[in-house]
């Protein structure tokens, strides 16, 4: 038996989404200020109520409302009646908030090493080139046991390559020094915009974005993504990485009943802004591959033209409120999003896309074949959560009420490739000495002398480059700690 379909309003009758095709995508598109925030909160409703679990991140933080009960209007009122919503009720959802800075709920982190070159070569926007090196670095640490956790590891093995460049050319491939050099001003870069953060341990147990309530409906998952689209690469390219993670952890399901995990993508065109082929191709085959793993992702953008041809084609499900046609540019967006949908002889489709009121769309999902339905013009169903924010002391409320509570608060430092590569120096510092002192003890005993200057100097032409690596990264040590930049490597494979 199928699970209850989602209302999503009325048109010339009531319009579903069906749960068994929600894992076919969807895109919700439309200009500013026309509803697809509210139309992301209603369908979220929908699926928690079903027992799915949610994700979405919340761009301007107006989504972290769906955790508190609506509040009475009359408008609300209105559109309850003319929908014919009999059992309608106001009420809360299930909520967990997320935040990469730990600030507005937990903190999300992963490795250096979970992240992989490809999609840090993207963080970084690093060339064809320097992304070949990179690669180097990450095949290097595999093959000598060094752990990628987090940035200060990274930059601990980027200068100790650099300085082994002329001996690992040979097994690996040209590494030339300016492209070191590049890599590591990129990494300053990013800690700089706050991308540190987002790296350490303990990392993040996809799992915990999974969860039921003991009542059976599925949390909310919510990403604070104010402050975090002020990086719009990072905020992208993370959304990306959690994706990738959900189809590498999850098993193949075949058909669902109902969706494992429903996944909402908001602003959805900096995924694909200055995507290289190579990346392209790697979200294409995610979106692609992963309704098989019974996991719906739903775009949400202003513009359909802002998703690729190969991705839109993969989006069954249909959301369209209105757009603006005050240029040729976006003329030609509103005949393309017409064209989607497959037409309603009550109405012309692409004059009524200029047309939509707020709280208005064109919708079509997918019928009981699994084919897209005659497009409807509906009037939006309203959310039974809070249009609008949650007040700090809300949010605070739900996040130490959390199931997560203090799981990942606290961060966690283990041995990785700093702290070897850190050893590794001070062996050779001990070591040179040690020969160093030998040596002197030697022409001691030769000559009858000590050789004071002869060991100054030899100690500086033997020992300061690994004083200097001992220095520099035991500052950087310092400095790390002080952030926070704290982390170990542990996979759930």
């Amino acid at each position: 038996m199928n699970a209850a379909p989602i209302l999503i309003g009325k048109g010339q009758k009531h319009v579903y989404l069906l749960p068994q095709f929600a894992n076919r995508h969807g895109l919700i598109a439309g200009a500013t200020g026309t509803g697809k925030t509210v139309t992301l909160q209603i369908l979220a409703e929908g699926f928690s109520r079903l027992g799915v679990p949610v994700f979405t991140a919340d761009v301007k933080g107006d989504v972290s409302g769906i955790s508190q009960p609506g509040r009475p209007h009359p408008k609300i009122d209105e559109r309850v009646r003319k929908i014919g919503i009999e059992d309608f009720a106001f009420e809360g959802m299930p909520v967990i908030f997320w935040d990469l800075f730990g600030q507005q709920g937990h903190p999300i982190r992963t490795t250096v090493s979970e992240m992989g070159p490809l999609l840090l070569s993207r963080l970084m926007g690093l060339n064809d080139t320097q992304e070949g090196v990179l690669n180097i670095v990450f095949k290097l640490a595999d093959d000598e046991g060094l752990l990628l956790l987090d940035l200060k590891d990274l930059r601990a093995l980027l200068q100790h390559v650099g300085e082994r460049r002329k001996e690992l050319s040979l097994a690996y491939g040209n590494i030339s020094p300016a492209s070191v050099g590049a890599i590591q001003r990129r990494l300053l870069v990013l800690e700089e915009q706050g991308g540190e953060h987002f790296f350490g341990e303990p990392a993040l147990d996809i799992r915990d974005f999974m969860r039921t309530t003991p009542e059976g409906r599925g949390y909310i998952n919510i990403l604070a993504a104010d402050r975090l689209m002020q990086n719009p690469r990072l905020y992208s390219t993370f959304l990306l990485w959690l994706l990738a993670e959900l189809f590498e952890e999850l098993p193949e399901v075949g058909d669902v009943e109902k969706p494992r995990m429903v996944f909402f993508f908001d602003e959805a065109h900096l995924l694909f802004s200055e995507a290289p082929k190579a990346l392209m191709e790697k979200i294409e085959q995610v979106v692609k591959l992963i309704r098989s793993k019974g996991i719906g992702i739903y775009f949400v953008t202003q513009n359909p033209l802002d998703i690729p041809n190969d991705v839109l084609a993969q989006l069954g499900n249909r959301i369209q409120h209105a757009l603006r046609a005050y240029t040729p540019m976006e003329r030609r967006a509103v005949r393309a999003a017409a064209q989607a949908f497959r037409p309603n002889p009550a109405f012309d489709t692409e004059a009524v896309i200029t047309q939509l009121g707020v709280g208005e769309a064109l919708v079509s999902t997918l019928d009981e074949k699994g084919a897209p339905s005659m497009v409807e013009h509906t009037l939006v169903r309203p959310p039974t959560s809070r249009i609008g924010p949650a007040t700090e002391d809300e949010r605070r409320a739900v996040i130490s009420k959390s199931p997560l509570y203090g799981q990942y608060e606290k961060t966690i430092d283990r041995r990785s490739a700093y702290e070897i590569l850190v050893e590794r120096a001070q062996q050779r510092i001990e070591a040179a000495e040690a020969a160093e002192r030998e040596e002197d003890v030697t022409e001691t005993r030769r000559t009858g002398r000590t050789s004071r200057r002869r060991g100054r100097r030899r100690e500086s032409a033997t020992t300061s480059f690994f004083k200097s690596v001992a220095r520099a990264m035991g500052s950087s040590l310092g400095r790390s700690i002080i952030r926070g930049l704290l982390g170990s490597f542990t996979r759930r494979r």
